[in-house]
């Protein structure tokens, strides 16, 4: 909206992390399908929060289609076919995947798709791509922008023209936005010569599709590279971690 100004970026995390654990718990089978969740009240106290940021926690949960607010009767736990993606971000959980093994996914999916994209992709379609590099570098702080780096990746998988690549990185969306959540909070300089966002755009522009290639496999071969040990933590521990220091970082510079 014209003229608003986005939320502080420690109410950002801690909505992220509200979100994160209610989804959690929605999509692992407690609350059951169909059961009202606790009021608005309930639920600040039982997160320390303002009803502002449950309220955007709710909307959150309702855009991700894992429950339904009925006004004036409050929010429940939505039926879900197995056909949609949160369905598959629970299963995935279940196995524990680390860092490191969603990366490698992302590579064997995310290498070939860039290429499609750079070869298929209308002009309107990488215009998009480039629209949506330039959201990621607008980014104030790291929620927003984890959430535009997402975007990044959706846009050139729609751009490859082939639905079902597109759902599947959609099916591991959530996980990617956690590890995203670390790669952009790191300040460390990567090294010269790493490709990352422009080198790609660059590529898909000049229609370039070996370039393409290149340059995603390094982007993301980036993290198992230098994140050390932590590669190898699963992601739902990196990610309960990030987010703590994140907002201690938030509430010292607050203080």
């Amino acid at each position: 909206m014209p003229g608003s100004v986005p939320p502080p970026p420690q109410r950002g995390l801690l909505t992220e992390t509200i979100s994160r654990q209610l989804r959690q718990e929605i999509l692992s089978g407690e609350p059951a399908t169909g059961a009202k969740l606790p009021s608005e009240r309930e639920l600040a106290v039982r997160f320390g929060a303002s009803r502002n940021v449950v309220r955007e926690v709710l909307r959150r949960l309702e855009a991700q289609h894992l429950i339904e607010i009925a006004p004036g009767r409050g929010s429940f736990v939505a039926q879900r076919s197995a056909a949609e993606a949160h369905s598959y971000d629970a299963l995935y959980r279940t196995s524990r995947p680390t860092v490191r093994q969603v990366m490698a996914a992302r590579i064997v999916l995310e290498v070939e798709t860039v290429a499609l994209a750079t070869q298929n992709g209308s002009e309107a379609e990488v215009a998009a791509i480039r629209a949506a590099h330039e959201r990621v570098l607008a980014a104030t702080d790291v929620v927003t922008k984890a959430q535009a780096d997402v975007d990044f990746h959706d846009t050139i998988a729609a751009a490859a023209g082939n639905p079902v690549l597109r759902i599947m990185l959609a099916s591991i969306s959530g996980m990617m936005f956690e590890i995203m959540l670390r790669s952009n909070s790191d300040t460390a300089d990567p090294g010269p010569g790493v490709p990352h966002h422009p080198e790609i755009v660059a590529a898909i522009e000049a229609r370039d599709v070996e370039l393409a290639r290149h340059c995603m496999h390094e982007h993301l071969a980036l993290a198992g590279r230098s994140w050390g040990p932590e590669a190898d933590l699963s992601v739902d521990v990196m990610a309960s971690r990030q987010l703590e220091n994140l907002l201690d970082r938030s509430a010292q510079r607050s203080s």
